[in-house]
């Protein structure tokens, strides 16, 4: 008997080596790029060496934001919603934050990059995520339900923003082109933090119902055998090297986009590509087990805090950088924005969903990707 807690602590570590090893090749990935990464990108006029380092890169990157998504999915569990979904959105902001950050303020200044990458996002989220995702729980469960007061409430705070943010440059008289004076500015991020506050007061408090359904109590993973604090602690441990690898990324992003001459927009999106990507994993899967809400506060959730914290902050590092921001998208994006916003008012408007829904919002995100190369 005495020796059966030995051979249980044994058999514990195991997967925690196989589980964390991403840890150990992203550390020593942030430490390679930190020591020899001038060297490393003398050579990006190779194919095959540019091909490497940006999978290499890109890789590391992605995978590290979808293990920050799976401590943050047990942490998640442990805090019942809407809590957990609130840390797992939180988390990827962060991400998101750090890397356009860390891009931005690499070489010349890119002024259209913060625009570009938050309605890449908004599209990504609103187009693709939400339409796979009630794609999948369409097909395997035909109807799915969830909290109409939560997507409302989402939504009532997610269109002023987003038009605020990416529609009201366009229209602005006192400065020229799609930007926003230092009074607009200032302005724009307060209404962004006090309404974002007020909606975590309502989601964490006195309306905490509206973003919860009787399924989200029930248990949906086996338990991981490691305390909260552990899963805490890991998930800032994987943030930390995503934040110098994105810098890195920033090197080969301009190359691709410079010598090749593809559109400018596309930083913009590989960053939201980076930033959404785990966050659609989570949200198809909890479409898939028939929790629709949870994925709605995923997705619903991530465009609300994007915006809502990101743009305060990149403001914040434009002005202390003077690097300018063009905030205001050129008609054909703008005009699809206001579609993608009006179609996700439809879509959440009778607390259930369908595949054709799902079908609509992906012919969105198409119509997304067919603008970047022939707008």
């Amino acid at each position: 008997m005495s020796r059966l807690p030995k051979v249980k602590r044994i058999r514990a570590s195991r997967p925690v080596w196989r589980e964390e090893w991403l840890l150990v090749l992203s550390l020593a990935s942030a430490g390679l790029f930190a020591l020899a990464g001038e060297r490393l990108f003398e050579r990006l006029g190779e194919p095959l060496w540019f091909a490497l380092i940006f999978g290499w890169l890109f890789g590391v990157v992605l995978a590290s934001a979808l293990a920050v998504v799976r401590h943050a999915e047990r942490i998640a569990e442990a805090l019942g919603e809407p809590y957990g979904t609130l840390v797992l959105t939180l988390s990827v902001t962060a991400i998101e934050v750090f890397s356009v950050s860390a891009v931005m303020l690499h070489g010349e200044n890119n002024p259209t990059l913060v625009r570009d990458t938050l309605f890449a996002i908004v599209m990504i989220i609103l187009g693709g995520m939400v339409g796979v995702s009630l794609l999948a729980g369409g097909f395997r469960h035909r109807e799915q339900h969830y909290n109409l007061q939560g997507a409302n409430a989402y939504l009532g705070v997610i269109i002023p923003l987003a038009l605020l943010t990416l529609s009201l440059p366009n229209f602005t008289v006192t400065t020229a082109g799609p930007t926003l004076s230092s009074p607009q500015q200032v302005f724009l991020a307060a209404v962004a933090i006090g309404l974002f506050i007020a909606f975590l007061a309502i989601q964490t408090g006195r309306h905490r119902r509206y973003f919860t359904t009787k399924d989200d109590d029930e248990p949906h993973h086996a338990p991981s055998g490691h305390s909260l604090g552990w899963h805490a602690v890991l998930l800032v441990a994987y943030i930390l090297p995503v934040v110098f690898l994105a810098k890195q990324l920033a090197s080969p992003i301009d190359y691709l986009i410079e010598t090749l001459r593809l559109p400018t927009a596309l930083g913009g999106v590989i960053i939201a590509m980076l930033v959404a990507t785990p966050e659609a994993v989570g949200a198809t899967r909890a479409a898939l087990a028939n929790r629709l809400q949870r994925s709605i506060n995923i997705f619903l959730g991530s465009v609300l805090s994007t915006i809502g914290l990101s743009v305060p902050i990149m403001l914040a590092v434009s002005y202390v950088t003077g690097n300018a921001i063009y905030l205001g998208l050129d008609p054909a994006n703008s005009f699809l924005l206001m579609i993608t916003l009006a179609v996700s008012v439809v879509t959440f408007a009778s607390g259930r969903t369908n595949i054709l829904q799902g079908a609509v919002h992906v012919v969105l995100f198409a119509a997304f990707v067919m603008l970047i190369f022939q707008g």
